[in-house]
């Protein structure tokens, strides 16, 4: 089985991480000789750079894997997706959530200007969290008092993006897991709110911020449920104060928990229409011209350095494939919710002094 696995996190490890630094460079070299210049021109040319490597991503889901997404939502949503900027909020049921909504940025036309909220060490990953930083993702290092102006000036930095831009916000602010759920529970029993079944209770800071900061520029945010449904709401229908606001996040998700419980019944959500969003052949096209280019590249390598004709070559191909395995190894571990830090539930007061706010604390997201 080692084996068996080897055989194909290797070459699929090679491949990423080999067009990956490619794209790094690529978005480096407009970083340094565009953007100086022109921010949205280099806005442009990076969201034609990024889907490159985030095609290779919803391969893995469309072609490798085999996954059919199925869509649920009314026609008026189904058709402005893509076509505004939009807040993004959704529940954070399983480690690949973030992928599947790649998948439907994708089939939207604006996978290169999607956007997210992430822990500030994503952005050393290797070639993803280096592509992430190109992309203006915004970093945060879950403190409020360090992450406030951080977020503050990331939204501000958004009003003048020339393209559609999706940005994806968890505002459980950490995945589900069993032992998360039962300290959410158990927090919710203890101050008289609603006890959540399939949702963690949403901390609510991030998404106040966003709002106040993003009503101006962003007509709509997009309420994603997994499996997954998809609910617009105009930002100008929202309430005008801060605490109504958390309300309003509060309710969106004791609404999303009922709807779960629904969908586990009847494997659907009946009250929105199903739509099929199909399989294009785009990310099967990248990543197979990627192949193509890389084994073209490794022939002429090889046939330039003779690596293969001594022993110190052969040393330095092992050592660099074992680098490619142990990174892909860093990646997968990276998102797995079962190594996050245990999940401690803490009341505290909200800044204005109104009720308590509650504090999921995870190291992994």
């Amino acid at each position: 089985m080692a084996i068996a696995a080897a055989a194909v996190i290797v070459p699929l490890g090679v491949l990423f991480f080999v067009s990956g630094l490619i794209v790094n460079l690529i978005q480096a070299i407009f970083y340094v000789i565009v953007r100086p210049f022109s921010k949205n021109t280099y806005r442009r040319i990076n969201r034609m750079v990024a889907e490159l490597l985030w095609l290779e991503l919803v391969w893995i889901v469309d072609w490798w894997a085999g996954v059919k997404v199925q869509l649920y939502t009314d026609p008026e949503t189904l058709e402005m997706m893509g076509k505004e900027h939009a807040l993004v909020i959704a529940n954070h049921k399983s480690d690949i959530d973030w992928l599947i909504g790649w998948v439907f940025a994708q089939r939207s036309g604006c996978l290169g200007s999607t956007l997210a909220v992430m822990k500030k060490s994503s952005k050393f990953l290797p070639v993803i969290g280096w592509s992430m930083w190109f992309s203006e993702y915004l970093f945060l290092e879950r403190s409020w008092a360090k992450d406030e102006n951080t977020l503050k000036f990331g939204l501000q930095r958004l009003k003048d993006y020339p393209q559609p831009f999706w940005l994806a916000l968890f505002v459980e602010g950490t995945r589900f897991t069993q032992a998360k759920l039962l300290a959410a529970q158990e927090y919710a029993s203890s101050n008289g709110l609603p006890v959540p079944r399939n949702v963690l209770i949403p901390r609510t800071k991030g998404f106040v911020t966003s709002v106040s900061h993003m009503r101006s520029f962003v007509p709509a945010i997009y309420d994603m449920t997994v499996h997954v449904k998809v609910k617009r709401y105009l930002m100008k229908d929202l309430p005008e104060t801060d605490e109504a606001v958390a309300q309003w996040c509060k309710d969106i998700f004791v609404a999303k928990d009922d709807l779960l419980d629904k969908h586990k019944a009847e494997d659907s959500f009946p009250d929105s229409n199903l739509h099929d969003i199909g399989r294009p052949l785009k990310s099967l096209v990248v990543v197979t011209s990627w192949a193509c280019l890389l084994v073209f590249g490794t022939f002429k390598f090889f046939r330039w350095s003779n690596l293969f004709s001594s022993w110190k070559g052969l040393t330095i191909t092992a050592v660099c494939l074992a680098v490619v395995t142990i990174l892909m190894q860093i990646l997968i571990q990276f998102s797995q919710s079962e190594r996050s830090t245990p999940a401690k539930v803490v009341p505290s007061r909200s800044s204005n002094g109104g009720e308590p706010s509650h504090a999921v604390h995870d190291k992994k997201q």
